[in-house]
Parts: structure tokens; C-alpha cells; sequence
């Protein structure tokens, strides 16, 4: 049974992917849905590459946010089906099909589906296919996801329009993982198929990649104190990365303290720590390796370890200092 499926996509000037989404969704094999595009108030030329294709476009008069943007979708789609991809996602031919089938597999129970990304992006660069990897690793390693991120969201219409669907007063980019957490805590099942992909167009370059790490990790942060919840092994806010982190800054200190002191028996615990960081993300380097080679793996390690730890703490710091900022605000008044 085809069931009629709505692809929901928020726009914000996504002028440099939106044509290439909205290209790879029409070329589904699958032939029962439908696209429905809320441009969040775009400046650019979204508008007019979306007029392109036989989509229903809904135009928000003001720029108000994804989570607002993906509600307004929702209300005016038709499917039995919602499925939520983001403007720089590609389905692939297939995506659908495995769409419908695993929605009729759970289609009984309350259930938030989740899909993930292709291993390798749609753009041929070394952050890219880092952060690609990266990703679907984290979303995937678990055979109960924690969330459902909303670059590949599947979900009963009116499972979602009961749900009040994503909040509209929240954080920016984590709003899925909000919503994940508020379904679980009233009884709905989260569930995983890595089969369900689509292919993420990234163009990150070194300092995109940092600035992407420090502000997940800086809302990521508050979120999570806020939840009490820091420590928890959550999707791409994973154990691995935060032992990752926790290590890179370990090091730094016990150099630091070493040149400080003139004691070179403080660098004695340094290439430990290393090893155990390693061992500890042992499965996320074989991904690395299994997907693009020794040679890339290494790449990608001597990174993850020396640089990436380093905006994704700044990032943790920056959360917990505006955390902190609010909640001595709040208590003031």
C-alpha cells in the first residue's frame, strides 16, 4: 500500500540547495506524496527556484525559525505520512518507498521514526565527509535512538498535529531533540532505520566545520543543564565525543601545568589519556576507515582529537556561562 506521504521542508535562503532538494525529490521513484516548502521569510532567489517545481509553497511574512516554519508544513499538507527533511537534504530514489513500508511496519503504534544521512555528502570535501560520517555514526550506533533528528522525520499527521507539534519558543536547532524527549516522556517510541537516507549538502570548510561544532555544543549545553542531563549519551551529544573533549582538555592542562612547574613527570599520563580516547572511540574511527580509507581515517582522527575537542568545548563553555548568565537573571527577579 502506497500511503500518501507530504515531504515538509523549511527554507530560509537556501537558495544554493533548495533547487537540488526539491530536484531529488521529484526524482523518487515513489510516485504518492507530495512537497510542501514554508519559506521562512528568504531574501535571496529561493522563491524564485521553487516555483520551478510542482510544490505547494507557503511564504511566512517574517522570519519566525524552523520549528515554526516545519508547524506551518504540517497544517497544510495532506499526507497520511509527514516527513520532515531539511532544504540541503536529497532524498535518494529510493527514500520514500522505505519510507512507506517502514511506516507501515509501525504504523499501530505510537511511534517518532527517524532516518539518517548517507555516509558520504553530496560534496566532495574532507570536513563534509568528516561531518557526514560523524553524524550518521552518532545517530545510528544505538538501536534506540535517544532523538529523531529532523533532517530525516517520520510521523503520523495526526499523531503530530495532536502533539502540538515543534515548539516555537525554544532553542535554535535542537528544537527535534525537544520534541523527541517531549514525545518519549508521554509514552511514544522512538525508532531508528539507517535505510531511510538522505544526503546532506554541507560545503563546510575548516572554519565552518569549528562553527557548526561551537554552536550545536553551546545550545547542546544549555539544553542539556537545564534537563540535567549533560553527561547523557545522546545522538551526536555522544559519550565518545564528550571523553573526546574531557581528554583533549586534560592534556592541555597537564601540559600547561608541566611547562608551568618545569615538571616533565606531569606529561608522563599524556600519551594514556591519548590511547584511552582512543579506545574509547574505537567504533567511530573504524567508521571512518570503513567508509574512506586508512588514509582519510587518520586525517579525520588527528582532527577529531586536536581540533574538533576544541570548539566543541569553547562551545560547552559558552552554554554553561549563558546558562548560568540566565538562570542568575531569572532568580533576581
Amino acid at each position: 500500500m502506497e500511503r500518501y506521504i507530504s515531504v515538509i521542508v523549511p527554507n530560509h535562503n537556501g537558495g544554493k540547495t533548495i533547487g537540488k532538494c526539491l530536484e531529488a525529490a521529484f526524482s523518487s521513484r515513489y510516485k504518492n506524496f507530495e512537497v510542501v516548502v514554508v519559506d521562512d521569510c528568504s531574501d535571496d532567489n529561493s522563491i524564485e527556484i521553487i516555483n520551478k517545481f510542482p510544490c505547494k509553497l507557503i511564504r511566512l511574512d517574517k522570519h519566525s525559525g524552523a520549528s515554526r516554519a516545519r508547524n506551518k508544513g504540517a497544517i497544510n499538507s495532506s499526507g497520511e505520512v509527514l516527513f520532515f527533511i531539511d532544504s540541503d537534504c536529497l532524498l535518494q530514489k529510493n527514500t520514500l518507498a522505505v519510507v512507506n513500508d517502514t511506516f507501515t511496519r509501525y504504523c499501530s503504534s505510537n511511534t517518532l521514526i527517524g532516518g539518517t544521512y548517507t555516509w558520504l555528502p553530496y560534496d566532495n570535501n574532507f570536513f563534509s565527509i568528516f561531518q557526514s560520517i560523524f553524524v550518521r555514526y552518532s545517530e545510528t550506533k544505538r538501536d534506540k535512538p535517544d532523538y529523531i533528528a529532523a533532517h530525516a522525520m517520520i510521523i503520523d499527521s495526526g499523531l503530530f498535529r495532536s502533539s502540538g507539534g515543534f515548539s516555537e519558543d525554544f532553542l535554535p536547532i535542537i528544537e527535534d531533540v525537544e520534541f523527541s524527549h517531549r514525545l518519549q516522556k508521554s509514552g511514544y517510541n522512538l525508532v531508528m532505520n539507517p535505510d531511510i537516507q538522505v544526503q546532506h549538502i554541507f560545503n563546510f570548510t575548516l572554519m565552518k566545520s569549528l562553527k557548526n561544532a561551537f554552536r550545536k555544543s553551546m545550545f547542546w549545553t544549555i539544553y542539556s543543564m537545564k534537563n540535567s542531563d549533560l553527561f547523557k549519551d545522546s545522538g551526536t551529544a555522544s559519550a565518545e565525543l564528550k571523553i573526546n573533549v574531557a581528554a583533549y582538555f586534560l592534556i592541555l592542562l597537564l601540559a600547561a601545568l608541566s611547562f608551568t612547574f618545569k615538571n616533565a613527570s606531569l606529561l608522563i599520563p599524556l600519551p594514556f589519556a591519548f590511547i584511552f580516547n582512543l579506545f574509547i572511540n574505537r567504533k567511530f574511527l573504524k567508521s571512518l576507515c570503513e567508509v574512506k580509507g586508512l588514509s582519510f581515517a587518520i586525517r579525520a582522527a588527528l582532527y577529531y582529537t586536536m581540533l574538533y575537542p576544541l570548539a566543541v568545548g569553547a562551545g560547552a563553555f559558552a552554554g554553561m556561562v549563558r546558562y548560568l548568565w540566565s538562570f542568575l537573571l531569572q532568580r533576581g527577579h
